[in-house]
This record gives C-alpha cells, structure tokens and sequence, in this order.
C-alpha cells in the first residue's frame, strides 16, 4: 500500500507532534510505501526517519486550503498513492484516491471561542474562523472518512455536521519521549534552577486563546495567599511578548493581566522547548494543569500522566475522557475553583498519590503504534471497498 500523508498544516503544536510521532511506526512498515508532503523548511525536523519519501511543497499558510484544491490532486496522482491520509482539518474536495481526514481542531465548533474573540475585539479572527468552520465542516462530507483523536470530539463533530465521525486516540510512546538527554538550554536552566524548592505548576503550550492562560493568571494571587509562605511559580513554555509565539494571537492582554495583578515574580517564560527534551521539564515540576476551555485530546495530558505527576484540568468532557481519576477538574473559567483544587491536591498526600498511580498506568492505554494500525486497516477498507489500488 502507498500512503501518502498531507502534513501542509503541521508548523507547531499538536499537527507537528502527530507526524514526529506517527512516522516512525509508519516507517517500520515493510510492506508500506510512505509519501510525506511538507511545508518548506520542516524537512530538517524529520532528518532520520528511514523509509519515507518528503515533498517539501512552497505554500504560504494563506494559499495553503487552494493549493491542496488545485495542485496537491496532480501531485497525489503523479505519486501513485492509494489512499491519502489528510490531517490539517481540511481534506481535499477532489481526492484522486480514497481519502481519511483528520480532524482535530475544535475552536471551530466552540461558542466560548466565539465569545472570546469577541470580548476581545478581534474581529478580524472571529470572521477568519467562521469561514475556516465552513470549510472544515464541508471537508468532513468531502472525507470518505473522517478521524477524530478522542470520543468526545468524535461525537460533538458528528452533532455539528450530522456525518459520522470515526474516534481513534493518539497515541503515546514513553521510551521514545524520553530517549534523549541532551542538556536544556542555559537559560531554560538557569530559570529552572532559580526555582528550586519553590511548588512549581506546569503549562505545557504555546500561547493562545483557547488555552484560557488568563485564568491561571488569575489564580496566582490567590494561591501565593493560600499556600503562603511556600512560593509558588507558574512554569510555561511561552512567552507572553508580541512576536515570541507561532500563529496571529496576542499575548498582550495575559501580559497587562500579569502586571496589574503583580504577579510576574511568580511566572517563569521558558519559551518553546524542542519537543525531544520536554521530558526534562516534566520532571522538574510538581504538578501538571490545564485550563483551556475546548480541546481534541490535549498530548501533554498523556506526557504528564507518563511522567508521574498529578494533573489539574479544566471540566471539559476530552480531559475527563483522557485522564479520568488522574487528574481533580474544576470549571473552565473559575480561577477560585482552580486554586482551590492545587491546594486540595497538595493538602492530601494520599489523593496525590493516588492520582499518580492512576496516571501512570493510564498513560499505557495510549499507543501510537496502537494507532497506526488501526489507521492502516482503516486505509485497506477503504481500498479495497472502493477498488482503487494502484499498480506500482
């Protein structure tokens, strides 16, 4: 069989996780042909990948939905795949083989991204994502199948498009998360090190709206009250000044929101790290939160898990399904509810003891190799249902 995988939209976060971490199953395959088409420039991130082909294709994010409509169909053609594997959330209309969608981007389906863009007057992004929603919701009717990454998504895109929609959970694979131990940045270090002995909380994201940042802003005051006179640090893997994040977000309000609550001392901006070494700050943590209010299945929820520590997360149906008795949830937009379940996990040894045990063997379900095979036999039903292989 040739897949061939259209990883256009992967540039950061979770697309760029999904191909670092599906690639290598794929590339074990011998009885697999594998065709990557890339943005320019991402080809050095998958240097040591044996087994795979990569088009490195010149798109801008701009013409990137018109350039798979009108060119990547010839380029999938002249490839001789048999099926295509989309995962930006936009498949192609016109699939020349039997298409698989993933889709794995839910702002588009949530009211409070909506109002928040709104509460915060970017039109301009309210606008651009209303359209991006109707190009998403078609592209699951384009799909022969279309893929979610957890359950709970699965089900509320089957509710917004009335089209069946296929749950298969990303995957996890601790030996290599955790393989390499090359040394932190010196400054990621020096910051680490400044902390030491301090209770640290960890975000792993960059920075965006619908991760809710705010409310753990919010939540600083308030804990530096009830946990006094231990110290309290927020570690984040951004950083909160115009410029410094993938993506058209503005960290501006989150930064003004620090200052007016005088809370900077207790924030540590270590910026993005390479993916390879996140295993290292996982360590160095205390305990792992989340507050974003919509989400698709929320990797560092598994890496936290994995690496042993309790998680806070907010109450969203996609984290109760990842965690379940791992983690203490508290509603989304409640600062007073967070800082309320850090203190309750720290007050109660047992509980977070509990909690990491559960995590640790819950963090096992997860499987990329697991998900690859269940995307590979997907991928021959469809071929074989709709008789399109190609002769190589």
């Amino acid at each position: 069989m040739h897949l061939f995988i259209n990883s256009l939209a992967a540039s950061a976060g979770g697309g760029l996780t999904y191909i670092r971490n599906v690639l290598p199953h794929l590339a074990a395959k011998t009885d697999l042909q594998v065709t990557v088409a890339l943005s320019a420039g991402l080809l050095k991130e998958f240097r040591g990948v044996p087994n795979v082909n990569f088009l490195e294709l010149d798109t801008t994010s701009a013409r990137r939905f018109w350039y798979e409509q009108l060119v990547l169909p010839g380029v999938i053609r002249h490839c001789r795949a048999d099926v295509l594997l989309s995962t930006g959330n936009f498949a192609v209309r016109k699939s020349p083989v039997p298409q698989i969608l993933l889709s794995r981007n839910s702002i588009y389906t949530s009211p409070d991204f909506y109002r928040d863009l709104r509460s915060r007057r970017d039109y301009r992004a309210w606008l651009d994502t209303h359209l991006r929603a109707v190009l998403a919701k078609r592209s699951i009717r384009w799909a022969d199948v279309t893929v979610a990454p957890s359950e709970a998504f699965a089900s509320e895109l089957s509710r917004w498009t009335g089209t069946r929609v296929l749950a298969i959970h990303h995957g996890f694979d601790h030996e290599a998360f955790t393989r390499d131990s090359s040394r932190l940045a010196s400054d990621v270090e020096e910051k680490l090190r400044a902390v030491d002995g301090s209770l640290k909380l960890l975000f792993v994201s960059h920075y965006n709206y619908y991760r809710n940042f705010e409310t753990l802003i919010r939540a600083l005051p308030l804990l530096r009250k009830s946990l006094a006179p231990r110290t309290v640090n927020l570690l984040l893997t951004c950083r909160l000044d115009p410029g410094q994040n993938p993506g058209a977000y503005r960290p501006e309000k989150a930064a003004d929101l620090v200052e007016r609550l005088g809370v900077s001392d207790m924030l540590v901006e270590l910026g993005a790290l390479p993916y390879r070494q996140l295993h290292q700050l996982y360590v160095r943590a205390d305990v792992y939160v989340t507050p974003a209010y919509t989400e698709t299945f929320a990797h560092p929820l598994v890496e936290a898990m994995a690496s042993g520590l309790p998680v806070i997360a907010s109450d969203l149906a996609v984290h109760r399904e990842i965690c379940r008795d791992a983690a203490v949830y508290f509603p989304r937009f409640s600062s007073e509810n967070f800082a309320e379940a850090v203190v309750q996990v720290l007050r109660s040894e047992e509980a977070s003891k509990r909690m990491v045990a559960i995590g640790l063997e819950r963090a096992h379900f997860f499987s990329w190799k697991t998900h690859v095979e269940r995307v590979l036999e997907l991928s021959e039903r469809l071929i074989e249902s709709k008789g399109t292989r190609a002769s190589n």
